[in-house]
C-alpha cells in the first residue's frame, strides 16, 4: 500500500460528509454492530466505495463507516474491521485508523469481542483494557514511515488514562459492571489451545482476540488518545470443558451490545 492511500480515503469521505467533522471514531467487534442503529442523522458509506477499503469477509462485520451524532457528539464508525487472519497486510488492516487521523479524529474506541481469561471475567461482560500484549508477530509500523507517524512511537500508556477513568465513571453511574484488564492480541483464526490460554495467563492477560493491537498502535503513533473495551463472549479454551464457536461469540456480543453502547454513550457526553 502506498503511503498516500489515507489521504485518498479520507478526501473521498469528506466529500460524502459535507461540513461534518466527526472527532472521535468507534470500532466495532464481531456482533457489536448494534451500535451503529443508535447512530442519529447518519451517513453511511459503504467499503466499496471507499479507495483502498477492501470488503469484511469475517460474520459479524458489516462493511460500512457511519457518520452521525451518538452521544449528542459527532462520531465516525468503522462497522466491520479488516483482520491479518483474512490475508490483509498490516497497512490495510490499520488504514482506516489513518484516514481517521485524516479527517481530523482526537479520540479513538475500539471495541472488540474476546475470550475471558482472568476467571472473575463471566462472559457476558465488559473489561476496559488497560494494556495489551501483541502475539500477532507483525507490526503496523514495519516498513516505510507513513506521515505523521513516528519511527519508534511511545507505547507507555496505549489506553489513555483519562478516557479510563471516564469509563469507570460512567460504569459507576449506570449501574454497568465493567472489569479490568489486559488484553493479548493473537493472529488467529483458529482458536486458542489450553496450552496456550496457560501461557497467557502466566504472561499477565486477562482477555484473548485476534484484532484491536495494530489499531492501537497506529492511533497512538498518530497522537490519537484511545480508549479500548473489549466484550467479553466466551471463557477461553481449557477454562471450562465447553467448545468455542463463533456463532455463540456473536451472540454473546449481541447480548451485551446495549451495556456497551450505553457505556458509549456515556463516555461522549461526559468527555464534552
Amino acid at each position: 500500500m502506498t503511503t498516500d492511500a489515507p489521504q485518498r480515503a479520507a478526501e473521498f469521505i469528506r466529500s460524502r460528509l459535507g461540513d461534518s467533522r466527526p472527532r472521535t471514531a468507534i470500532v466495532l467487534g464481531s456482533g457489536l454492530g448494534e451500535l451503529a442503529n443508535q447512530v442519529t442523522n447518519a451517513t453511511t458509506i459503504p467499503y466499496s466505495g471507499i479507495p483502498g477499503f477492501p470488503e469484511p469477509t469475517v460474520i459479524g462485520h458489516s462493511g460500512n463507516l457511519i457518520a452521525g451524532s451518538l452521544g449528542g457528539k459527532p462520531v465516525i464508525l468503522q462497522s466491520g474491521r479488516f483482520h491479518l487472519y483474512e490475508g490483509h497486510d498490516p497497512s490495510t488492516v490499520v488504514l482506516p485508523i489513518r484516514v481517521f487521523a485524516e479527517l481530523g479524529v482526537s479520540n479513538f474506541i475500539v471495541t472488540n469481542a474476546a475470550g475471558g481469561i482472568n476467571r472473575t471475567l463471566k462472559p457476558p461482560t465488559l473489561m476496559l483494557i488497560t494494556d495489551h500484549i501483541n502475539l500477532m508477530w507483525k507490526s503496523p509500523l514495519s516498513g516505510e514511515v507513513f506521515d505523521g507517524e513516528p519511527r519508534f512511537p511511545d507505547m507507555s500508556a496505549p489506553y489513555d488514562p483519562g478516557l479510563r477513568a471516564i469509563a469507570r465513571e460512567v460504569a459507576l453511574e449506570t449501574g454497568i459492571h465493567l472489569g479490568e484488564g489486559v488484553y493479548v492480541g493473537v493472529l488467529g483464526p483458529s482458536y486458542e489451545t489450553p496450552a496456550e490460554i496457560r501461557m497467557f495467563d502466566r504472561m499477565g492477560a486477562d482477555a484473548v482476540g485476534m484484532s484491536t493491537v495494530p489499531e492501537t498502535i497506529v492511533a497512538n503513533a498518530r497522537g490519537i488518545k484511545v480508549l479500548g473495551i473489549s466484550s467479553i463472549t466466551n471463557p477461553a479454551a481449557g477454562t471450562t470443558n465447553e467448545p468455542l464457536n463463533h456463532d455463540e461469540v456473536l451472540e454473546a456480543g449481541r447480548d451485551i451490545a446495549k451495556n456497551l453502547g450505553r457505556l458509549i454513550e456515556g463516555v461522549l457526553e461526559k468527555k464534552g
